[in-house]
């Protein structure tokens, strides 16, 4: 046993018994030799902790005493886990017993590999991708992240397309493997995210440590999505848009985070004008207030936790798109990632 990496499965829970309800029977079924599976709790108010505790004893609950988002949550549980690895997993997933080893065997098979991701489907439309995470996550020269299945809204039927795994360039925060030295090394979450787009700026974050992000394809479980926010939410588009001006500041070098954030803005413009054009004022209103948020985030001092960046002589690349991802779908209309050009990836 003392050979086997330790894992520690950790969801972080806020109210969501519903949830644990219908999901937790399958994480308990997972087989793997060397396993501590955990809650890590947001302050619920919907008798979620008393849930587990009656039903599942065997569960380890961790309390925070308030809800601190997806971030400062999870900061603050995986704090007090100790393992080699972590496995950060919705409430919302449903997994196979045997969906932990080909995962953990292929990131023991290199000291760089940081973080993984399992392929990942719609609970709901098990044959599709799911958006979240599909089969691993990739990144443009502007910003905007999508997905080996996924690219924007156009989600993929998955015909075995997707069957090699290999690196990446961020792995969803749905379903993450990361090794637990690494959490610690790169700061853990950035916590201005407080949910979206978190994982990817800690996968950008590793990488530019000189880390590896991998997607593993023989492992794989079926994610509902929407279980916290809905597509539809307007403080989830503020968030979507905020994050992503915080992600490119976080990672990109001043000048070159200085040029790109430039563009990004004027790009956002079209998407206001394009919600307006709907009727979708709320929408709208939140991309104004995500550029006026990201905007005073850069004269302000903040208190909320902020890793430190540390980039390596080397940055990893591998996984970003040379070229513009609104380009090749909307003008040249490529719909699926196979579509794209494979010598514009690093």
């Amino acid at each position: 046993m003392s050979n086997i990496p330790k894992v520690a499965v950790v969801i972080l829970n806020w109210n969501g018994i519903k949830h644990l309800r219908e999901f937790l029977p399958s994480v308990l079924s997972s087989v793997y030799p060397n396993l501590d599976i955990i809650v890590g709790d947001n302050a619920s108010t919907d008798g979620s902790v008393e849930f587990i505790r009656q039903e599942y004893p065997t569960i380890q609950v961790i309390q925070n005493d308030d809800n601190y988002g997806f971030t400062g949550g999870y900061n603050r549980v995986l704090a007090k886990v100790e393992a080699d690895y972590y496995i950060l997993l919705n409430s919302d997933v449903e997994v196979s017993s045997g969906w932990i080893t080909p995962v953990i065997e292929l990131m023991e098979s290199d000291p760089l590999i940081a973080a993984a991701a399992p392929k990942i489907r719609a609970y709901n439309q098990k044959e599709y991708f799911e958006h979240a995470g599909a089969a691993g996550g990739f990144i443009d020269i502007y910003g905007y992240p999508f997905c080996q299945g996924r690219i924007f809204y156009e989600i993929e039927l998955d015909n075995g397309q997707y069957q090699q795994s290999g690196e990446v360039f961020w792995a969803t925060g749905a379903a993450m493997f990361v090794k637990s030295k690494c959490w610690r090394d790169a700061g853990g979450f950035d916590e201005r995210f407080f949910a979206h787009m978190e994982e990817i700026d800690l996968c950008w974050r590793l990488k530019n440590m000189g880390y590896k992000v991998i997607y593993c394809a023989e492992s794989e479980v079926f994610h509902l999505g929407g279980g916290t926010l809905n597509v539809e939410n307007p403080f989830k588009t503020y968030l979507n848009f905020r994050n992503n001006l915080l992600l490119l500041a976080n990672n990109l070098p001043f000048w070159r985070a200085t040029f790109v954030i430039i563009i990004r803005i004027w790009m956002d413009l079209l998407a206001l004008f394009r919600f307006l054009s709907e009727g979708k004022r709320r929408d709208a209103w939140a991309v104004s207030r995500a550029h006026q948020n990201f905007v005073l985030g850069l004269f302000k001092k903040n208190k909320t936790k902020r890793p430190e960046i540390s980039h390596s002589a080397s940055p990893n690349k591998k996984g970003m798109y040379k070229g513009s991802l609104v380009w090749a779908f909307f003008v040249k209309k490529k719909r699926h990632f196979t579509e794209l050009d494979r010598d514009l990836f690093y």
